[in-house]
């Protein structure tokens, strides 16, 4: 199938000379970091010494692909060390955009045709082989080594990867503060490979369009995409800076917000002057390019707000590093940048980046432990290995078949073929998980009963060491949920969040009785941990239940400004404010007997400007909303929050570790940091205010631990296991001096 769009007559030739079918592209990225991989580009020597018709292999833009890919498998493997190691993705999005550019616009302009078809085929016949094999080989690694909780989102994601939409999954699911917590799935990577294949995709399209214009007009052809592809990357630079700001997590993933870096490229390479530069100067722009990059994956961090201007720091450096190779000149780093090792990284970089991500996620579950630095450097080779026979065995037997044997249709039909059998096959591993959910629930009813199930082990000599028993299930699937309600607690809609407020959410269990005690729990997820074992208490004294949460969201008169030591979206902020203040005077008019309440204030960045410690703004904060409601007649309940969780371990140690779960330990001066919610209590000096402290269920006098009595503590990064917490019900009541349940 070959599809011709022909404009004009034969234009003059472009003054770029491209080795015949020489692009071939590609890309990928985890969380963070991307991959473009272009057959080398030969031009004309120029500027310095010009040598007429000779070509010259640009082994800097191989050396820009060694570099970004490395920068993004080490940022994976040690994102402490090199947090910004992600800018990988901008520096393969401007040279991607330069590369596609200049082999699309020299047939355009030369030809004044596309042969769209041909030029399709050839994006899925280098891009699409390697590609989906990976993700053949992830879906199977899922099924046998991942725990089954976690085959939906990477059957999910699969299915979304192998048709090229994976980055408006996570775009969607950022939006999801559960899933900011999920464990990043095998192909969580391919979010840019997505983005890569919908520019390949629409620009074509973008620039025949421009010159048919160019010709309807009669104005220069190479002008008018200039000044087009000139206002596209203004536009989505401007929508990237815009997007950043109210909404980054988003940002991140978004199609639109990217097309600025491509255009970087595009503009490059449409607009690579032929006048000679002083070597000097080139030199100059090189070095200032690769240092521009180095310096971004440096001192940038998951804080940093990306992309947005941020991100024209690395794009900035890459069109240095691009221009000052266009003269064809001997510059300094050719020194290092043409060794053999830094090309043969550029050469193998898209099947690396394909495959290091699902290693990393895997290699836990194989080696039975955590990755430490010996296992992450072995990773890091056996990456290295893959990607050589991937290129060798796959990627050049595709790409240097006759063009005969690889007839459009036949490739675009095959591609297709590939597509559809990874839908299926990630549909059957979905639908393996609600009866092995199943099984897990009905076990974890029938060991619940145990004497020595969970935190009823502690303070039991007969149960021994309650930390150091192994666990039964570590897997944590819907039974685990602390989020989940129970059949009799059909809870109405919680509207406190609304700008015209209605009322929380309710579970009754007053049987109608008139002096039925109003009891509300309240806060963020971190109070929402906490619904288990305040249901049960409401269940057996028969209270009216209120509840409201907010997640990310302190309950406390503060100023929230970020979550995790990122940047909230100013949407996120308004949000937070408009929620705690409802709840707050919702809670007052409501005179209840008891609030509940807790926050995650380790993790909840708050900041008024006043200079204060983080710790006074929040013993203020909260003091001021507990006082209003003990000034209405209720109790407040402070619960103290949960020992830190991945931030002292790695948040899968209970699951590689199950039989022996003690060596998921952590300091306990480590795991505790200051509580805001103790210290705010101790501040009240209200004896209406009382703090429950559950910690000696997670810890010892020397360590904090993750599972209790065979059972996991934690159900996510930072979240109680629901079976942990329902458990504690009894420990609840016996602190208020109210029944609890057996």
């Amino acid at each position: 199938m070959t599809l011709w769009l022909s404009f004009a007559p034969k234009a003059r030739a472009d003054p770029m000379t491209f080795s015949q079918d020489s692009i071939s592209a590609g890309s990928g990225e985890g969380l963070d970091g991307h991959l473009a991989r272009e057959s080398p580009l030969r031009v004309n020597e120029a500027p310095a010494k010009p040598l007429p018709g000779k070509r010259r292999f640009r082994t800097d833009i191989q050396a820009l692909r060694a570099l970004a890919v490395s920068l993004v498998v080490a940022n994976h493997l040690w994102p402490v060390q090199l947090p910004g190691g992600y800018v990988g993705v901008d520096v393969f999005f401007v040279i991607s955009g330069f590369l596609i550019t200049s082999h699309l616009s020299k047939e355009l302009l030369a030809s004044g045709r596309v042969r769209l078809g041909q030029f399709y085929a050839r994006r899925a016949r280098r891009l699409l082989p390697a590609a989906l094999i990976v993700l053949a080989v992830s879906l199977a690694a899922t099924w046998l080594w991942l725990p089954y909780t976690r085959w939906t989102a990477n059957a999910q994601e699969i299915v979304g990867s192998a048709f090229y939409v994976e980055n408006w999954v996570l775009a969607a699911k950022s939006v999801d503060y559960s899933a900011m917590n999920a464990s990043a799935t095998m192909v969580q990577h391919y979010w840019s490979l997505s983005v890569e294949e919908q520019f390949y995709l629409a620009w074509p399209l973008a620039l025949i369009s421009l010159y048919v214009l160019s010709v309807r007009r009669r104005r220069d052809p190479r002008r008018t995409l200039v000044t087009g592809l000139g206002v596209a990357v203004v536009a989505s630079f401007g929508f990237s800076i815009y997007l950043t700001a109210v909404a980054h997590s988003q940002a991140y993933f978004s199609t639109p917000v990217r097309v600025w870096e491509f255009g970087a490229g595009a503009l490059l390479a449409l607009s690579v002057p032929r006048a000679a530069r002083l070597r000097r100067t080139l030199n100059i722009m090189a070095l200032s390019g690769f240092a521009l990059i180095l310096l971004s994956a440096v001192i940038y961090d998951h804080a940093t707000p990306f992309p947005g201007w941020t991100a024209l720091v690395p794009a900035a450096g890459t069109v240095l590093v691009i221009r000052a190779g266009a003269s064809g000149a001997n510059l300094w780093h050719d020194r290092l940048t043409a060794l053999k090792p830094v090309q043969f990284i550029g050469n193998i970089s898209y099947s690396l980046y394909l495959w290091h991500w699902p290693l990393i996620v895997v290699a836990p579950f194989l080696l039975g432990t955590t990755l430490g630095t010996v296992a992450k450097m072995s990773l890091a080779l056996v990456a290295v290995l893959l990607a050589w026979l991937t290129k060798l065995w796959i990627e050049d037997r595709w790409t240097m078949r006759p063009q005969h044997a690889t007839r459009s249709r036949r490739v675009l039909v095959s591609v297709a073929a590939g597509m559809i059998a990874l839908a299926l096959g990630g549909t059957t591993l979905h639908l393996q998980v609600a009866p092995k959910a199943q099984a897990a629930a009905t076990l974890a009813r029938t060991d619940a009963e145990g004497p020595c199930f969970g935190p009823r082990a502690v303070d039991k000599p007969e149960c021994g060491d309650p930390f150091a028993r192994p666990v039964k299930d570590a897997n944590m699937g819907p039974a685990n949920e602390y989020w989940g309600m129970p059949a009799d607690c059909p809870a109405t809609k919680d509207t406190l969040g609304e700008a015209n407020p209605g009322g929380p959410a309710i579970c009754d269990y007053s049987g109608g009785r008139r002096d039925a005690e109003s009891v509300w729990l309240v806060g963020d997820s971190h109070a929402q941990q906490w619904q288990p074992a305040i249901i049960e208490l409401a269940r057996t004294n028969h209270w009216r239940l209120k509840i409201s949460y907010s997640g990310g969201c302190p309950l406390a008169d503060v100023r929230y400004i970020g979550y995790r030591g990122s940047a909230a979206d100013p949407a996120a902020v308004e949000r937070c404010g408009l929620w705690r203040r409802n709840v707050a005077d919702a809670v007052e008019r409501d005179k209840p007997a008891k609030v509940f309440t807790s926050s995650f204030a380790a993790g909840e960045q708050i900041n008024d400007g006043s200079g204060r410690s983080q710790l006074e703004q929040y013993k203020a904060g909260f003091s001021s909303y507990w006082t209003r409601w003990t000034q209405a007649g209720a109790v407040v309940y402070a619960i103290a929050d949960p020992p830190l969780n991945d931030k002292v371990r790695d948040a899968s140690c209970v699951v590689l570790s199950a039989d022996s779960p003690l060596t998921c330990r952590a300091p306990r001066n480590q795991a505790l940091p200051e509580d805001p919610i103790a210290a705010a209590v101790t501040a009240a000096n209200d004896n209406k205010v009382r703090l429950l402290d559950l910690s000696r269920y997670f810890c010892d006098e020397s360590y904090c631990y993750g599972a209790v009595g065979g059972v996991p503590i934690y159900y996510d990064l930072d979240h109680l296991n629901r079976q942990v917490s329902s458990r504690l019900a009894l420990r609840i009541g016996a602190e208020l001096g109210a029944p609890a349940p057996r």
